[in-house]
């Protein structure tokens, strides 16, 4: 029996906390029951470009 769909609040606490790498086994199991993985693909690609810009505007900041 196939899981639910996430909502996207779900979605982005499960890829920051991958990211991150504090994921329970629990949860990694979760994620990869779920029927479709184009929203942790979309989700995760938008979480490192806004890390990365962070980044950025830090390092400029800086400098």
């Amino acid at each position: 029996m196939p899981k639910s769909k996430t909502n996207l609040w779900q979605v982005f606490k499960s890829v920051a906390a991958s990211v991150l790498g504090v994921q329970s086994g629990a949860n990694y199991k979760s994620d990869f029951e779920q029927p479709s993985f184009v929203p942790f693909v979309i989700v995760g690609v938008l979480f490192v470009l806004g890390l990365i810009g962070m980044l950025v505007l830090i390092v400029n900041l800086v400098l």
